[in-house]
């Protein structure tokens, strides 16, 4: 038998004794959904030519800084990423793991760095996710001129893609009338409002509390940003970690397989049904 196959084994037996599954996912989850890979800023200039053109970093303008200097680049670059996670649909893999929480007692938790919402979008209840950088699909004030927090479903961004600039008029802070940015932890960041993210975390707390048997399946996490790797190993040993360049792993923490999330976890879901 294979290392691979025998890490795949492995995950297969962890997954069916488990009765919780918590499941953390990075960047590279999104990857087979469509949603581009910001890897680098080659991977961002790629899907934003401006910014490009510009040599603007992701730092700078996944920046505060950047809606005060900006706001029409920033919304534009935000406001464009809005609109694309609200049409992109979730791969295959979120059915799959879905269909393996629902198999267990406790369920499934999801903590991820990502801020597409896509986990909601594929059926996964709001109340059992935990978004560590917050989320695109919410706002607050740039000042912030209180601890507010709203639904972003009532802005409809319009962008010039080419330039990448916000056409339509900036959403606003409803108690003050400053310009609104989305909810989102950026670079240099000490305006983040983090109260909705805390009340998640909670959730999650209370929810690992009540696990007997966990099993982790984490997708996508890179080492550049490791909260989720660390976070994932913090709730080991039976860490399962899908990733298509860094799967290796400490085997004392779990076992690595070397894949894109679908290609992953339809292996994984071929072996449990075998059983």
């Amino acid at each position: 038998m294979t290392l691979e196959a025998q890490s795949l084994e492995t995950a297969a037996g962890w997954l069916r004794e488990a009765d919780g599954l918590l499941i953390t996912a990075g960047a590279g989850m999104g990857v087979d959904s469509g949603l581009p890979d910001f890897r680098g800023n080659q991977g961002m200039w790629a899907a934003y030519p401006a910014l490009g053109e510009a040599k603007i970093p992701f730092e700078s303008i996944a920046n505060p800084d950047a809606f005060m200097k900006n706001p029409a680049l920033a919304w534009g670059f935000y406001g464009h990423r809005l609109a694309l996670y609200r049409s992109i649909e979730p791969h295959a893999g979120f059915a799959i793991l879905k269909r393996w929480a629902d198999g267990m007692s406790r369920g499934a938790f999801v903590f991820t760095s990502n801020v597409d919402g896509q986990f909601q979008k594929a059926g996964f209840p709001e109340s059992a996710i935990a978004e560590c950088h917050g989320s695109i699909h919410h706002l607050q004030c740039t000042e912030p001129c209180s601890v507010d927090i709203w639904s972003a479903a009532r802005f409809a961004p319009d962008v010039d893609e080419r330039a990448c600039h916000l056409k339509n008029a900036f959403p606003k802070c409803p108690r003050c009338g400053a310009l609104a940015r989305p909810n989102i932890l950026m670079f240099g960041d000490w305006a983040w409002l983090d109260s909705r993210t805390e009340r998640q975390l909670a959730r999650l707390d209370h929810w690992l509390g009540g696990v007997a048997r966990l099993a982790v399946v984490e997708i996508g996490a890179g080492k550049a940003l490791p909260t989720v790797r660390r976070f994932s190993e913090r709730h080991g040993p039976r860490v399962i970690r899908i990733n298509a360049r860094e799967a290796v792993t400490n085997p004392a923490k779990g076992v690595g397989i070397q894949g894109r999330a679908v290609e992953a976890l339809s292996a994984l879901d071929e072996l449990l049904k075998d059983r």
